[in-house]
């Protein structure tokens, strides 16, 4: 067990993380994900309040379906937080920071709705009242059928919510590693139970190392790292989750500037030989000039080699390759498309 975000979480199970990590890419696996929040916006203006709040437009999607968006700095446009919403019906919206920015993410929403005189909307947080299982790999939803066929049966980023053994729950088919499978939000008191029933299925339990190493592999920002204070959505290449477009929200008038003068560097994934992985806060150099920083490196397990993401002049390109200062060890790296694993 190890602390993050506030909580106590398992770092591996008995399997350990390789065998984990095959698991997911191989089968299925479960991961408690609990420690990440939910922040309930209701009322009949909570649409409007989000859309000003967030980078996405809730208008492309629907009641019934999730979507990845960004909470940005209103001054400099930095990441916030990255999040997914669970759009669960007309009125009611589950908002689901990282584990340490619930409170940041429920304060924005509150001061972007006082801004707006006469709105109706709540947003509460809701994060103790519930757990939240992960179900993730290609035979997840196989595995799922005999726990409840209903479950098993929501689609990639629908939201449903059902009921098992009589007791409501939040599904969404949503995930971080890359692979198909369903996020599910139940009552905290029936957790244990969901969770035996899923590993009597045939799902394995698996921990914060796994996890680590598949939405690397999949070329997913981590929050801390590919996000947060002085990163913005465009330099870590996630403008599609960003619709200036729809109106104004927080943030936009400072990531528009930055758009329209041009990003200073930007995210790419980078392969290394051998299993020797690059690491997190590794020096990108180009002719022995320091041009980067790795933000996120390990070995893949699927692959066979290092792996990382890292931000480099805007101006590189596939194939480009570079030295990486790994605690005083050279080590060649080459940008590479991302996913690394799809």
């Amino acid at each position: 067990m190890v602390p993050f975000g506030g909580w106590e979480m398992p770092l591996s199970y008995p399997a350990g993380t390789l065998a984990e990590h095959r698991a997911c890419r191989e089968s299925a696996v479960v991961f408690d994900v609990s420690h990440l929040g939910t922040v309930r916006v209701t009322g009949p203006d909570a649409f409007a309040v989000l859309q000003r709040a967030f980078t996405n437009d809730l208008g492309r999607v629907e009641p019934g379906r999730a979507q990845y968006t960004h909470l940005l700095d209103p001054d400099d446009a930095s990441v916030v937080d990255d999040i997914i919403v669970w759009w669960c019906d007309p009125e009611t919206f589950d908002v689901m920071p990282n584990a340490s920015n619930t409170d940041r993410v429920t304060r924005a929403i509150a001061e972007v709705a006082m801004e707006s005189d006469g709105v109706l909307v709540d947003a509460g947080d809701v994060t103790s009242e519930r757990a939240i299982l992960a179900i993730q790999g290609p035979h997840a939803r196989a595995l799922l059928r005999s726990v409840d066929a209903e479950i098993a049966s929501v689609g990639r980023f629908d939201v449903r919510q059902l009921s098992w053994k009589g007791i409501t729950v939040t599904v969404a088919g949503t995930g971080y590693t890359g692979e198909d499978g369903v996020e599910i939000a139940v009552p905290s008191a029936h957790a244990s139970e969901l969770w035996n029933a899923i590993l009597e299925a045939g799902v394995i339990p698996a921990g914060l190392g796994a996890r680590d190493t598949l939405r690397l592999e999949a070329g997913l920002p981590l929050h801390g790292h590919e996000l947060g204070e002085g990163i913005t959505s465009l330099q870590a290449g996630l403008g599609w989750a960003v619709r200036f477009e729809k109106g104004p929200f927080r943030g936009a008038e400072a990531l528009a500037a930055e758009r329209d003068r041009g990003v200073t560097r930007r995210l790419v994934g980078l392969v290394t030989p051998g299993r020797r992985p690059p690491r997190e806060g590794s020096a990108v150099l180009r002719d022995g000039v320091v041009v980067g920083e790795v933000t996120s490196g390990n070995y893949s397990p699927q692959l066979g080699h290092g792996i990382a993401l890292a931000f480099v002049p805007p101006e590189t390109a596939i194939g480009d390759e570079f030295v990486l200062d790994v605690r005083g060890t050279d080590l060649e790296a080459r940008v590479v498309k991302t996913p690394f694993v799809s």
